[in-house]
């Protein structure tokens, strides 16, 4: 599987994915408004961080490995049931959490007890999601991509029915609920599909558990959960600090901002995902490495840049489609934020490196200092210049990333 196949074939189930999200996000912003949006931030902000923690942060590892160990099923399958066992008890350990401390959730996220339930809906499905991860890392690692495009259309496409029709019944509550059900009511239809598969079959998950496979794992869990509570929590800090000093307006038109930049860049940044991580797992040879990423440079970077021109002229059109006019305010945040956008998609290509080789102490040293520093340089610049201060802080942080990036990971490719 080629770069540009693997774009190609990407490109369709995002634009897919794409135009459920701004339907979905249109009757968010028409029937719940920006401080609506700022509290489904949050909540999907603490969502990203339970699940990587019920998968036992292990899925980018699943994805490495099941990449090297193709074509040894043997080797699978003690991966497999490694994996499997771990993520089990990890999901039961966190469901067993959410549903005792699941007021105090709905208080602390969602600042409304009333929420709660949510929180409990949240805790009894919560497995059929690691599930599900589970699966779709397996089928990345296969480079089965033709597979892997199907399931994300067909999430989508439940998706967007499910929840505007949520959204449109129930208001917030909809949006909540759906969000911790969508991808356990796919994961029944998802198995559906694989039922036939020549390798993801059950016995290959009952070969027990094995420490070395866990061992190498554990290194990639490490990585995973660096990120899921470092980025997660910097975007509650941050939001929580500019709803409590300008206002959850204020914070709904960042979260608005950040929606859009994670839309447009969906199509570069699930690339990645499916083609860099197994891809770079499976080089040995440096120079081979070397013309992989420039190959990367050459083919993202210049969509990147042009999909990041052609936001900033069309900002007012697209602040009108994807939104209302209750969120004009937002049309200063734009060029910063995409300078930023650009300087971020330059560091990832450098940081899946690091992932793809198991640099852990690198990955999770930089992971932590650098979403520290978001925080930081949040706070100072929203304090000096008000929300714009946000699309500052953004694209600063990541500038000093990307220099850090070509500094950590030079040795592997020069």
């Amino acid at each position: 599987m080629t770069l540009i196949k693997t774009s190609v074939l990407n490109f369709i189930a995002t634009v897919i994915k794409i135009i459920s999200g701004i339907i979905i996000n249109k009757a968010i912003a028409v029937y719940i408004g920006p401080s609506g949006l700022a509290l489904i931030g949050q909540f999907q902000n603490f969502t990203q961080l339970v699940m990587t923690v019920a998968q036992g942060a292990i899925n980018k590892g699943i994805t490495k490995y099941t990449a090297e160990y193709a074509k040894e099923e043997t080797k699978l399958s003690i991966l497999f049931s490694t994996a499997s066992k771990i993520s089990m008890f990890s999901s039961v350990l966190v469901s067993v959490g959410v549903l005792v401390f699941y007021q105090h959730a709905a208080s602390f996220i969602l600042k409304d007890e009333s929420y709660a339930y949510v929180f409990l809906i949240f805790g009894f499905t919560l497995i059929l999601f690691v599930i599900n991860g589970f699966l779709l890392s397996v089928i990345n690692g296969l480079k089965e991509i033709n597979t892997w495009v199907k399931i994300n259309i067909l999430q989508s496409v439940y998706g967007l029915f499910f929840t505007t029709l949520l959204i449109f019944c129930l208001g917030l509550n909809g949006a909540l609920i759906a969000l911790v059900t969508n991808q356990s009511v796919v994961l029944f239809i998802v198995i559906w599909m694989l039922r036939k598969h020549s390798i993801i079959k059950i016995k290959n998950f009952r070969s027990g558990f094995d420490s070395i496979e866990a061992k190498k794992l554990a290194g990639f869990a490490v990585m995973a959960i660096a990120t899921a509570v470092t980025v997660p929590i910097s975007h509650l800090l941050v939001r929580d600090y500019i709803g409590e000093n300008l206002g959850w307006e204020a914070a709904g038109y960042w979260q608005a901002m950040w929606y859009i930049s994670t839309m447009y860049l969906m199509v570069v940044t699930t690339t990645l995902s499916i083609y860099y991580l197994p891809r770079l797992s499976e080089i040995k040879d440096k120079i081979e490495l070397r013309k992989e990423l420039l190959l990367g440079y050459k083919v993202i970077m210049p969509i990147v840049i042009l999909m990041s021109i052609a936001v900033f002229i069309l900002k007012d059109f697209i602040i009108w489609f994807l939104f209302t006019e209750d969120f004009a305010s937002m049309r200063s945040l734009f060029l910063w934020q995409l300078i930023g956008d650009v300087l971020k998609l330059a560091a990832w290509l450098l940081s899946y490196l690091m992932l793809a080789k198991a640099m852990t102490k690198r990955f999770v040293v930089t992971e932590v200092v650098f979403n520290c520093s978001f925080v930081f340089l949040s706070f100072f610049l929203v304090n000096a210049f008000g929300l714009i201060g946000m699309s500052y802080a953004f694209a600063f942080n990541y500038f000093l990333y990307l220099i850090m990036m070509v500094l950590a990971t030079k040795k592997q490719w020069c």
